[in-house]
């Protein structure tokens, strides 16, 4: 029966927005009703887990959570989106249109370019949200429609968030276990090569479906070479070199030979000369984009850089063992802020064009704002009230020896819950090390399936889908979105299991 209750404000959000069609702020805020019922009068919420607090301290100390992470969030969103709405105003979107269609005139070519290799290049060098809220304007401007856009982005990015903001959900699983990284890297990624290829083709259908076009044999080869593009260099950086640098790496590595591809296949095919580009037209176009990615690289992978700007961080804690901090200076919202500054500077854009885009995005945000604090006072309630750790625990009791198959989807849980696939192996490593020695089996195999499943879990995490929503002005149809994405997240987190029962 506990668990029971456990599951009810989850299933509550699930019925609501997929079956009902609710919108994200009213789902999240009914899940979040519910799971406060449920806390106060079956999991003892402020009278044993939050005891020397009570009940006014532990909601307190649950919202403070809940507002501080919502902020931290739309300081990712609000710069993110600025830069859509400046782009759109100025023309650069028609810009860079233009330029991409030199590489291909097929949309899913495109999709392919943006949905899956530009987005898992930012999941990996800032993640937290910042590749969905940057990868599905850009898809709009390149001509499909907001909710195939936020549908694609959000399933191509996924496959790279195991090894997202360079590392980070490995780095979170090491400070709980003592493990060689390289064999939890190895573990995570070999998931992710035999069977990323999955969502890939199920992005490419939707990418399809949004242009009215089923895809051509030419295609699924093009589909095979981003696969094997991006997914043999993130499993060889991930089993030799460390969790850093597989997502972002590996997307530049598989972009790079992606685009050489093209543009021999142009060249074979004797395509006519376009009218010579401007490139200074170019360039100024890709400004936020070209600022962002060095901004990204400088602070993430050069020390003498990145470090002294992360000593600096707003930090805060309560009574209960409540806590948030923020380092502002590396956040992946404060590095769009500055390439929002960087295309004004480029594109010599006038005052009221800049304040105008940023007055646009303001007025998008309230809708956004209420989403996600409901989303994360429903996933703050369950943490601090142990819902979410007796579901875990209750699916290890059961399986007994067939765990590692359902391994990977309390990683999706976790991630479904927190809106982080580092705050899901933060809540779940010691649980899935525990059920490994507990069954007496492998550790690494299923600790690599829970980053898996974490990893998988951001393709239907709500707080992604209300910030990638934003970017486009798809606010109130989280629900469709959700609707889209749920099926290949369980068929490919499932594979996910086969695999980890196979290895252990």
């Amino acid at each position: 029966m506990t668990t029971l209750l456990a599951a009810l404000p989850i299933v509550l959000v699930l019925v609501l927005m997929i079956g009902f069609g609710w919108p994200a702020a009213r789902a999240g805020t009914a899940g979040a009703i519910a799971a406060l019922v449920v806390a106060l009068s079956a999991f003892g919420f402020g009278r044993d887990v939050l005891a020397d607090v009570g009940i006014g301290g532990g909601l307190t100390g649950v919202v403070a959570e809940a507002t501080f992470t919502s902020a931290t969030i739309l300081w990712i969103v609000l710069p993110a989106l600025a830069i859509h709405q400046l782009q759109v105003g100025i023309g650069a979107t028609e810009v860079l249109r233009e330029a991409l269609g030199r590489l291909s005139g097929d949309p899913i070519v495109l999709a392919l370019l943006i949905g899956w290799f530009f987005a898992l290049f930012i999941e990996g060098a800032a993640g937290f949200g910042a590749s969905v809220a940057l990868a599905a304007p850009f898809l709009v401007g390149v001509g499909y429609q907001p909710l195939q856009a936020v549908v694609v982005a959000m399933i191509g990015h996924a496959v790279g968030v195991s090894f997202g903001a360079v590392g980070t959900p490995v780095v979170a699983m090491l400070a709980a276990v003592d493990l060689d990284p390289l064999a939890i890297g190895r573990a995570s990624a070999t998931y992710h090569l035999v069977f990323g290829i999955v969502p890939l083709v199920v992005m490419v259908l939707v990418a399809a479906r949004g242009t009215g076009s089923r895809p051509t044999p030419a295609i699924w080869g093009w589909t095979l070479l981003a696969a094997f593009g991006f997914l043999v260099p993130m499993w060889l950086l991930a089993s030799f070199v460390g969790p850093e640098l597989p997502t972002m790496a590996g997307s530049l590595i598989g972009g790079s030979v992606f685009v050489a591809a093209l543009l021999l296949v142009r060249r074979r095919q004797a395509v006519p000369a376009a009218p010579a580009l401007d490139v200074g037209a170019l360039v100024r176009a890709a400004s936020p984009y070209l600022t962002l990615v060095g901004l990204v690289v400088a602070t993430r992978t050069i020390p003498a850089i990145g470090e002294p700007l992360a000593r600096w961080s707003v930090a805060w804690t309560l009574p209960g063992g409540f806590s948030g901090s923020f380092t502002p200076l590396t956040h992946p919202g404060t590095l769009l802020a500055l390439a929002f500054l960087g295309a004004v500077l480029a594109q010599r854009v006038d005052r009221n064009a800049a304040g105008g885009a940023i007055a646009r995005t303001l007025r998008q945000l309230g809708p956004v704002t209420i989403a996600l604090v409901a989303m994360l006072l429903l996933a703050r309630l369950m943490v601090r009230s142990e819902m979410t750790a007796t579901l875990a625990e209750t699916a290890a009791g059961s399986a007994g020896a067939a765990w590692p198959l359902l391994a990977p989807l309390v990683g999706v849980l976790g991630t479904f819950v927190t809106g982080s696939a580092t705050a899901s192996n933060i809540l779940f490593t010691d649980l899935q090390a525990a059920t490994a020695a507990e069954l007496d089996l492998p550790a690494v195999p299923l600790l690599g399936a829970q980053n898996f499943g974490a990893g998988v879990g951001n393709a239907v995490c709500p707080h992604n889908i209300v910030a990638a929503g934003a970017t486009v002005g798809l606010v109130g149809a989280e629900g469709d979105v959700l609707r889209r994405t749920l099926g290949v997240t369980l068929v490919y987190a499932l594979l996910g299991g086969v695999l980890a029962l196979l290895l252990v």
